[in-house]
């Protein structure tokens, strides 16, 4: 039977109190002892919770208070920032479920999300559980958009200008099967070590010559492998290696693949593993044992049982069952159950028992849940330290043993230039026990560990290129490649003051087939900017986002050259999702309204203009901005340059001079889209230019001031009299116009304009006047001329003062709207700007309208008048 998003979610909440209530028990005792639990109801005292129940603890939603409310005293010790938004964020979630009210798919898997995330923080069993709903949501989900076409028939591919022999990617290089399809689930992207452990995941990571044939080795890779055979046939190569790098940098990867790599298959079988032999001089691989120990997924409170029924407390308990069953597991187990740290016994372990691979993922994650004091199955938190010294010092002096430890990097100091990092940081290392953790398994690894360096960017192009798209084979392929990157490399050439000036170098162009079918600019955006975003995994962030934005390209029968940020399909659900989820909820609506989708401002301009619609220019220059800006919108310098926009938009066969127009309009016209100089960049904050809109279309219910503003710029201007001898601006009636002999120039107010169809307002005016002076008639007929407004043209004239008095108004209230200097100076250009606009067209709107009358006849005749003659 189908089961709703409602029920999933408490499900998930279910198993999230399981899975808290021991770790936030044994926390709470490490602090308060057996008084921990008055602490609890002091803590639920004041709520609901406490009434009627004997144990408080049993409500997920007290749980979740209790961990809120003693977080400075007890839990951010282990857990970090994050977690406690993640706390914050389900008790919403269960308080959304109490109250029945009902969960969206995309709801629904962000709650399960951050229950599992909860969980895996604590080492929770339960968080595997929580992993396999997520996972049927996923499935879910994929099966109702299988059966739905909405997306095919509200979004369609954008149309580029590309002319001549360039071949559409789709024709050169085909995606892999369930990239194009949309079957992939995005946890394939997240490499598990222990799940791989266990014998369970997808082929891509489980089946070894399938992990091998998607992966590609980069040199830091490589040479990690080369001294790995090494370390276990010669005895050479480095005995301990520390794997540190960022949130996603390929840790666990590369611990994937010297797992596999000792698994007993045939080197020739492993694609790549023929160069690593070669340059480690071997001509086999031996057979070796493999101990995989990852911190999040070993309870440091809950024993594991066997099944020979060994009970394992510790780490190293673990470690040494995992090397040689029971028997090995009693040499040191009087250790274990004490939970004091071996001494030489793990050396000789590791000789007896060689030659062995020992990998030990997320160490800080188990690290930080340990206490000062040993009241734990798994030791204290200083006995932790004293087992890495001796862990790593017996790998060293073993003969065939190799030590790999993977730890999060440990810039943490929250610099300005490294922030971006240190938040990544926190998503691994957690708490201040976490941090200290970290720099303390640093210190003791880094005694004897070997650098390693993750992949760099063009490396990366590979990784994500072989992931996605089968391999080019045939040579027809690279010949179509290559005409697409001679192509692009002649246009940046040929248009040099377009674009970036790196696109000129003959560099770029190898740069082109090494992305191919992805521009450059793509990964670096996604690289350099997006990397820097929390939780956003530098290879597998990429893999995610990539992925979709392919499938939904393929499914539209996208038929462009190749795949540029222009490209990148953000109207499609799927993707949007992706370059949501590491952002606030409140980017949603901005995308909705200035940067893609059927109601976006982009879509409008380019159906209102054809010759930017041609091309879906301004929906291009939006996603290019969106694509470059958004992750960088807290830093000091924010925003991507023209130029740079031009590069992810403009291809051969078209000018980019027609995206520098759309860029152009979409500044003036975007409620989201700032500017400075050069800069562009998406904000969720409505710019000063969204609230000068809103002024100048509430002065539509203010017509007096607006008719105000005017006449008195229309006063200033008649100050210059030119020929006439008087001028009477605005007159009320025809008795303040004097019937004198002088020729004199009569200037009609806004409310009396002149129109060509007869019986304007401005004609009955003027005969009233010449008929006229008050009470009397005027007797001096033909020394009157007339001036009025334009009709057709006083819409025009009104919206410009609109606008300037919106912008005035915005700078006399600077203080209340507590703008920045940047807004100030962007009020005082746009007010000067719509200054300037309300002068020009001010003498477009007052032509001359002379009215000669005689006894017998009047007419509307359009002399021109002398230079000086104002207007």
């Amino acid at each position: 039977m189908a089961i709703t998003n409602h029920e999933r979610v408490g499900k998930a909440l279910e198993l999230l109190k399981t899975g808290l209530l021991p770790f936030i028990e044994r926390e709470l005792k490490a602090k308060y002892g057996n008084g921990w639990a008055f602490e609890v109801k002091d803590v639920l005292s004041d709520t609901r919770l406490a009434a009627g129940k004997g144990e408080s603890l049993q409500d997920v939603a007290a749980s979740l208070v209790v961990m809120d409310r003693k977080w400075g005293e007890v839990f951010r010790q282990i857990l970090g920032k994050s977690e406690r938004s993640l706390v914050n964020e389900l008790v919403t979630v269960r308080n959304a479920w109490a109250h029945q009210e009902p969960f969206s798919s995309d709801d629904a898997y962000r709650a399960l999300d951050s229950a599992g995330r909860l969980l895996s923080a604590v080492s929770a069993a339960q968080a595997d559980d929580v992993e396999k709903m997520k996972m049927e949501l996923l499935r879910v989900r994929f099966d109702e958009q299988a059966r739905s076409e909405k997306r095919k028939s509200a979004s369609t591919a954008i149309e580029s200008g590309v002319t001549g022999n360039l071949k559409p990617w789709r024709e050169v290089v085909m995606p892999h099967a369930d990239v194009a399809s949309g079957r992939y689930q995005q946890a394939e992207f997240a490499a598990d070590l222990w799940q791989v452990h266990l014998g369970e995941g997808t082929d891509e990571y489980r089946d070894p010559v399938e992990f091998f044939r998607r992966t590609y080795l980069t040199e830091s890779l490589k040479g990690m492998l080369v001294g790995a055979v090494q370390r276990l046939t010669t005895g050479g190569g480095d005995p301990v290696v520390q794997l540190q790098t960022n949130f996603g940098g390929g840790k666990t990867h590369s611990m994937l693949a010297l797992y596999h790599l000792f698994s007993g298959i045939a080197p020739t079988e492993l694609a790549g593993i023929d160069e690593v032999m070669a340059a480690a001089g071997a001509s086999r691989i031996p057979a070796a044992r493999r101990v995989v120990l990852v911190g999040n997924k070993i309870s440091p409170g809950n024993p594991s049982t066997k099944p020979d029924g060994t009970v394992v407390r510790t780490l190293w308990g673990e470690l040494a069952w995992q090397l040689g069953g029971k028997p090995a597991f009693a040499r040191l187990a009087a250790d274990d159950e004490k939970a004091t740290s071996p001494g030489d016994v793990l050396r000789e372990l590791f000789n007896e028992y060689g030659p062995c691979v020992i990998l030990v993922d997320e160490w800080v994650a188990y690290a930080r849940q340990l206490h000062d004091q040993s009241d734990l199955p798994a030791g204290g938190f200083e006995t932790q330290f004293s087992f890495a010294q001796v862990l790593t010092e017996s790998a060293k002096l073993a003969k065939n043993c190799l030590l790999v430890i993977s730890l999060p990097a440990s810039d943490t100091s929250g610099s300005p230039q490294n922030l971006p990092h240190s938040q990544a940081n926190d998503v691994e290392v957690g708490g201040t026990r976490g941090r200290e953790a970290l720099e303390r398994l640093r210190n003791v690894v880094g005694r004897v560990e070997s650098s390693w360096r993750p992949a760099s960017a063009e490396e990366g192009f590979e990784i994500v290129r072989r992931r996605l798209f089968q391999p080019l084979a045939d040579p027809a392929q690279f010949k179509d490649r290559d005409v697409v990157a001679r192509a692009f490399a002649e246009f940046y050439r040929t248009q040099q003051a377009e674009f970036p000036p790196e696109c000129r170098e003959s560099e770029y162009e190898k740069r082109i087939k090494a992305a191919y079918p992805i521009h450059p600019e793509v990964f670096d955006r996604l690289y350099t900017d997006w990397s820097t975003l929390v939780k956003f995994q530098r290879t597998r962030g990429v893999l995610r986002l990539m992925a979709a934005v392919i499938h939904s390209l393929w499914e539209k029968g996208d038929r462009n050259p190749l795949i540029l940020p222009g490209n990148v399909a953000i109207d499609d659900a799927r993707v949007q999702s992706e370059l949501t989820r590491y952002l606030s909820d409140n980017w949603v609506p901005v995308i909705e309204k200035d940067v893609d989708g059927p109601n976006s401002l982009p879509l409008k301009l380019d159906r209102d203009l054809p010759n930017l619609g041609r091309v879906s220019a301004c929906r291009r220059v939006a996603r290019a901005i969106y694509m470059g800006s958004t992750p960088t919108t807290a830093a000091a310098h924010k925003g991507i340059e023209d130029r740079r926009v031009k590069l992810g938009c403009a291809m051969p066969g078209e000018s980019p001079a027609v995206f520098g127009d759309a860029l152009r309009r979409m500044a003036g016209a975007a409620t989201y889209l700032y500017q400075d100089g050069p800069h562009y960049w998406y904000s969720t904050q409505p710019t000063v230019t969204k609230l000068a809109e809103d002024r100048a279309e509430q002065f539509k219910r203010n017509p007096d001031k607006v008719a105000q503003e005017i006449e008195q710029r229309l006063r200033k201007d008649l100050e210059r009299k030119g020929d006439f001898a008087r001028i009477h601006p605005m007159p009320a009636t025809g008795a303040d116009v004097p019937d004198d002999l002088d020729a004199r120039l009569v200037v009609l107010g806004v409310d009396h304009p002149y129109s060509k169809e007869g019986n304007s307002s401005g004609e009955l005016a003027a005969r009233a006047m010449l008929e006229s002076r008050g009470n009397t008639p005027r007797l001096y007929r033909n020394t009157l001329a007339f001036l009025a407004a334009d009709k057709t043209r006083l819409q025009d004239l009104d919206e410009a003062a609109r606008k300037y008095l919106a912008w005035e108004s915005i700078l006399t209230e600077k203080v209340q709207l507590n703008l920045s200097p940047y807004q100030v100076t962007q009020a005082e250009t746009q007010k000067t700007a719509a200054d300037g606009t309300v002068t020009a067209r001010l003498p477009e709107t007052y032509q001359p309208r002379f009215l000669c009358c005689t006894a017998r006849c009047c007419w509307w005749s359009e002399p021109a008048l002398p230079s000086d003659t104002p207007a």
